[in-house]
């Protein structure tokens, strides 16, 4: 299990704010799928937050970047139930696997790929005004939701392998370090 408690609010803002910005930052590796445009990037953020600092911040860090996307014309609306819902699943699926992180990736993929496509079905027909089919965003937001979990396995991996991070992704800590 993760010593995600062990990071103070400063250190969990910070290291939220710096996903943040690399999701606004990464925003135009967006791919057009179907009804969707997608973003496997915020999906790996979502998980490397979710892991990290855990489903409340995730859920935060999220929200946050799909507003800045939004506002600086580089995000729709969908961004929103396509990010928060995996973020959040991500979060609360490594916590309570114990530290799992393909649970994790796979939270990530139910809250974006099926929560997420399914909430996104109201907003872009009522908010939006865009006439789609109930699961048009299923497979789009499955795509990009399994492709940025695949980024976060490697990179949170590789992360651990070189101390990056004070916790093992697979079982409890027992290095000490902080």
């Amino acid at each position: 299990m993760s010593n995600i408690g062990d990071l103070s609010k400063v250190q969990k803002l910070t290291l939220a704010g710096i996903l943040v910005a690399l999701g606004v930052v990464l925003s135009p590796l967006s791919v057009p799928i179907g009804a969707a445009r997608v973003f496997p990037a915020q999906h790996a953020l979502n998980v490397i937050a979710g892991v990290a600092l855990g489903p409340i911040y995730a859920v935060v860090m999220a929200f946050a970047t799909s507003l800045l996307r939004n506002l600086l014309g580089t995000g729709t609306l969908l961004a929103f139930p396509g990010s928060m819902f995996g973020a959040l699943l991500a979060g609360l699926t490594y916590k309570h696997m114990k530290g799992n992180l393909s649970a994790a990736c796979i939270g990530e993929l139910i809250g974006t790929g099926v929560i997420g496509a399914l909430v996104a079905f109201p907003v872009a027909a009522l908010v939006m005004g865009r006439e789609v089919a109930t699961f048009a965003f299923v497979i789009p937001f499955m795509m990009s939701s399994l492709a940025g979990g695949i980024i976060a396995f490697i990179l949170l991996g590789a992360f651990v392998r070189i101390g990056m991070f004070p916790f093992r992704s697979d079982r409890k800590s027992s290095s000490g370090r902080d």
